[in-house]
């Protein structure tokens, strides 16, 4: 298994290599539900937010913009990722910290128990890995502590599904099952997008 997660990392590493210059600019019209998510999260003062699989840094910045009390730790195997982030987040440095890690199964220690672990469209790509880095969001956070999930979910279009794998995508409606059984469910949602073409979901659950 050690051996297919370091092959999962460096697919990664190899994918976002030239994806990350053009993510921000050209993913808006898939990645849905980012920001009604945000909205959705626990509003304690002081919190501490990990985000695996944290990418360009454009949630760390809208979450710190937005809590100027919190602070941030972003988790991604993609060094070309984590320097768009460190852009992103210059502003806010003093609170949030970046991290070029896997993230599941002991794989990464982190600084302090977070408030919530946050996945914003990286547990789809997670493969293999997905339950591993759900089980150790639920061994890391606090008790009490939340999870936010926002992701693909699935599509009754083989052809798309296809297109989706070939982008290390798992589309087959295999997440929310596992997050709803391993966590109190706070708010889930299942929307549909590209005129039912496929369908992203949202949830936040709590320890």
């Amino acid at each position: 298994m050690e051996s297919a997660n370091n092959t999962q990392a460096q697919n990664m590493r190899r994918y976002y290599k030239w994806h990350a210059a053009v993510y921000d600019a050209t993913r808006w019209t898939f990645l849905f539900g980012r920001k009604t998510l945000l909205h959705h999260l626990p509003t304690g003062a002081g919190q501490f937010v990990v985000e695996v699989g944290c990418g360009t840094g454009h949630n760390l910045r809208l979450m710190a913009r937005r809590h100027p009390d919190w602070r941030f730790a972003g988790i991604d195997v993609s060094p070309d990722m984590l320097a768009q982030a460190s852009k992103a987040t210059a502003t806010f440095s003093r609170r949030v910290q970046l991290f070029g890690q896997p993230y599941g199964a002991g794989a990464f220690h982190l600084p302090e128990a977070p408030d919530v672990i946050l996945f914003s469209y990286a547990l789809t790509m997670f493969n293999p890995g997905w339950e591993a880095a759900i089980e150790q969001a639920w061994q890391d956070l606090k008790p009490g502590g939340h999870i936010a999930v926002v992701d693909f979910h699935d599509t009754p279009a083989p052809t798309f599904r296809w297109w989706m794998e070939q982008n290390h995508v798992r589309m087959d409606g295999h997440l929310l099952p596992v997050l709803e059984a391993k966590f109190r469910p706070v708010w889930r949602d299942v929307h549909s997008a590209w005129g039912g073409i496929w369908r992203y979901m949202s949830f936040v659950g709590q320890k």
